[in-house]
Order: C-alpha cells, then sequence, then structure tokens
C-alpha cells in the first residue's frame, strides 16, 4: 500500500468485520469501504479537495473514522482539532451535533455535525447526506509524500503514516483474526496508525471503546488494546507499542 486510500480498494469488500462501535455494532469491510467513498463524496461536496483540509472532532467513532477515510482517499488532509480547523480557515470541519451551538465558522468553511439535524440551516447534516451519496470514490492523485493528518507539531505524510501501521503489524503479529481495542482519540497520529490503520491494513478488525469507561469495568474488547497513556493498566491480553512517528 502506498497511501491511505489503497485501503479502500473495491477488491477488499467483503463481509469480514471491519470495525466495531462503543456500542458494539459492527460493519462488515464492505460496509466501512462503501461508506467512506460516500463519505470523500460529501466532503467534495462541502468544497474538499486535494491539499485542503478537513478538521474532524477527534472522539473514535464510525462517523468521525469515515471522514478520516474519506478525506484520506480524496488527498484532503486531515485535522483531529476542529478549534484549531476554525482558527484556520480549514475547508470543512465535522463536529458532533451537542457541539453545533459553540462551533462558528469562518466565510470559506462548511460546518457538518453527525448525530442528529443541525438547528442551523447552513450546517450540514452529516448523516443525511452520507447515506444519499454516490457510493463510488472520486478520481484523486494524491502521492505517497503528500500529508494525510495535519498534527499540531508538523504533517504526516502517507508513506509514514502506513509505515508506523506496518511496523506495529510486524511487531505484534497482527493479522485477519486479531482486534484491536483503540483506548485514545484519534488525534494522537501513533494510535491513529496502531490503532486503525493497522489493523484494517491485514484485514483484521478495529474497535472502537469507551476509553475511561471501559478500562474501569475491566471490560476486554481485543486481542490488542492501543493506550496512549501508559499509566493506564488495559484489560486486554497485550498491549500494543505505539510505533515511533515524527511530523514533518
Amino acid at each position: 500500500m502506498d497511501v491511505v486510500g489503497d485501503l479502500l480498494d473495491r477488491d477488499r469488500r467483503s463481509r469480514e468485520t471491519a470495525l466495531v462501535t462503543a456500542d458494539g455494532r459492527e460493519r462488515t469491510y464492505r460496509d466501512l469501504i462503501t461508506n467512506a467513498y460516500k463519505a470523500a463524496n460529501v466532503l467534495r461536496y462541502l468544497g474538499a479537495r486535494e491539499g485542503s483540509t478537513v478538521a474532524v472532532e477527534p472522539a473514535p467513532g464510525v462517523h468521525t473514522t469515515l471522514a478520516f477515510l474519506g478525506a484520506a482517499g480524496l488527498g484532503a488532509p486531515v485535522r483531529f482539532d476542529p478549534a484549531a480547523g476554525i482558527e484556520r480557515g480549514d475547508r470543512v470541519v465535522l463536529v458532533s451535533v451537542a457541539d453545533e451551538a459553540e462551533t462558528e465558522p469562518a466565510p470559506g468553511t462548511n460546518l457538518a455535525v453527525f448525530g442528529g439535524p443541525p438547528d442551523r440551516p447552513e450546517t450540514t447534516h452529516w448523516e443525511q447526506e452520507l447515506w444519499s451519496e454516490n457510493p463510488g470514490m472520486p478520481p484523486s492523485a494524491v502521492g505517497p509524500d503528500d500529508p494525510v493528518v495535519r498534527a499540531a507539531d508538523g504533517e504526516i505524510p502517507h508513506r509514514d503514516l502506513l509505515a508506523a501501521a506496518a511496523s506495529v503489524v510486524d511487531r505484534h503479529g497482527i493479522d485477519a483474526e486479531t482486534r484491536v481495542a483503540l483506548r485514545s482519540d484519534l488525534a494522537d497520529s501513533r494510535a491513529l496508525a496502531a490503532g486503525v490503520i493497522a489493523p484494517l491494513s491485514v484485514g483484521g478488525t478495529v474497535v472502537l471503546t469507551h476509553g475511561e469507561s471501559d478500562r474501569e469495568s475491566g471490560e476486554s474488547r481485543g486481542d490488542l488494546a492501543v493506550v496512549v497513556d501508559d499509566e493506564v493498566e488495559a484489560p486486554e491480553a497485550d498491549r500494543a507499542t505505539l510505533p515511533t512517528l515524527e511530523s514533518c
């Protein structure tokens, strides 16, 4: 794989489980890839293009994951910091509907919300647009050295994010039978690589969790746990070692 969008190759669509949400709902690879195509088309409709930035709520969930994958397929880097996206004039900002009232986009920024219909008519209802969109990935000329994430301390190119994910796969022997529980938000690029890209790259399963509440209950959600806070003990049998990943 050369770019994150290669995870969305049509030939990878199958009935195997790709993602499990915190409430236990499963999405197959067919579901995830098809809806990532739709997410890319929603973002494109809102003005996202190669090189333009999409700011996304960092809480791990099906819609934030789809937005990341769709933007990556388009060649639009993702910033997991909506407040910074508003400040810097990113082309699209995606937040929970609960945060709509506190999110005031500047001219040139399109706001979308998930989790329910928006209050303001100019705000895009993410789910409504997603389910009605074309299930085909729009063309893109994104390359391995183009940025896929814009972090607070710099840019992460596609090549480096995929390499970090591959290192986690090799170190922990992740394969199509492995469930990886993500116990961090998506703002940490190391967690993104280990908890999302790594399992998806080999046909495994991403398990999104409630984070602190899951740890407190001792609930086991996967074979591996991705935890950014090294002081926290996870109930899983093993903990994924975070990859080395430096921003440019």
